[in-house]
């Protein structure tokens, strides 16, 4: 999985990552200091914010660690201690605790601790999208170990990115068009993308990434039963029978399955997920449901997240952070041409 990064990068984030407590079974580097996203140059991206993930097996000791390296970096909940840490990164939000604004080696960074346990859970099942959608995008992987169970998890969360993309798409479809509902699926229903990010973010970030989402997910369209992939051509058929769509959505990760089950099912009638399924599979708005359960998921876990976030960072790093964002939001409306200009 992992991906080619923009110049001779690497060692600046293995710098980065060498002041961290070395116990970790997952890091990654992503967003638009990572990968070029359309409309930005080489020296805005080395102005951006670097932004990591680190799974840990152990987030309480890894947590006892990072207070005493790196004590500056959490805000006034450092005086709780590393076991009330560990507690509101496991039990609120999206189970990730995130340090933000953190000056390192030159950079400005923020990054993200979540337990290995969770990591797995959120890949396998989707029970927050929060990583797991981080993870539907090109990364810059710079930490993977041993574990099996996580590294299987990884393809599993891209193969359930396919299957519910293709849920939402029509029969056939271009690659690009794949990857920009591949690369939309953790914002739908985040109110971020209301108040706090550029609109054209989706398009963007795939706009210039095209053959990086192509090593991400190549093989899985190859070997996929479901799709008739023509890699030279960039089309592809996807089967939109109603087995082909029962198919699709018994792959789904359960916590999907869930939110769409409970959409479609009266109060009190109880039917079986399969039942529901089926249903759902003969419906021609199979894809609008598909797409408010996921919907549902992410606008949850991106509210709660964001509150917590509020107490992770402080006050004036809160502050400063939103107002970042909201420019960025601003310069991409304004760059978006206007209807005069288009017609």
């Amino acid at each position: 999985m992992t991906l080619p990064a923009l110049h001779n990068t690497g060692v600046l984030y293995r710098r980065i990552l060498s002041q961290f407590p070395q116990d970790i079974s997952l890091a990654f580097a992503y967003g638009s200091g990572v990968f070029k996203q359309h409309g930005t140059n080489q020296g805005q991206m080395e102005k951006n914010m670097l932004d990591f993930v680190i799974a840990v097996d152990d987030p309480v000791t890894w947590h006892t660690m990072n207070l005493l390296q790196n004590r500056k970096h959490y805000s006034i909940l450092k005086l709780l201690g590393p076991t009330m840490i560990s507690s509101i990164q496991n039990d609120h939000g999206a189970s990730v605790y995130y340090n933000t604004l953190v000056p390192v080696d030159g950079r400005i960074i923020k990054y993200g601790v979540i337990s290995t346990e969770s990591l797995i859970d959120d890949l396998m099942h989707w029970k927050t999208m929060y990583i797991a959608g981080r993870l539907h995008k090109p990364v810059k992987m710079l930490v993977q170990g041993e574990n099996g169970k996580l590294r299987a998890a990884l393809v599993a969360n891209l193969k359930s990115a396919v299957t519910a993309s293709f849920l939402m798409l029509p029969e056939s479809f271009t690659e690009e068009d794949l990857f920009l509902q591949i690369a939309g699926l953790s914002y739908a229903g985040d109110f971020r993308m209301v108040i706090g990010e550029d609109k054209s973010k989706v398009a963007n970030i795939v706009k210039d990434n095209v053959q990086h989402f192509r090593i991400l997910y190549s093989n899985i369209l190859r070997d996929c039963p479901q799709v008739v992939y023509k890699p030279q051509q960039g089309k592809l058929e996807v089967d939109k029978s109603p087995e082909g769509q029962f198919i699709q959505l018994m792959a789904l990760p359960r916590t999907l399955q869930q939110r769409i089950t409970k959409l479609v099912d009266p109060p009190g009638k109880n039917r079986d997920v399969e039942e529901i399924l089926l249903q759902v599979a003969q419906d021609p708005d199979c894809g609008a449901v598909v797409q408010q359960g996921i919907s549902s998921i992410v606008k949850s876990s991106s509210i709660t997240q964001s509150i917590k976030g509020i107490a992770t960072a402080g006050m004036w790093k809160t502050v400063s952070y939103s107002s970042k964002k909201l420019m960025k939001m601003w310069k991409g409306w304004r760059r978006k041409p206007s209807v005069s200009q288009m017609s």
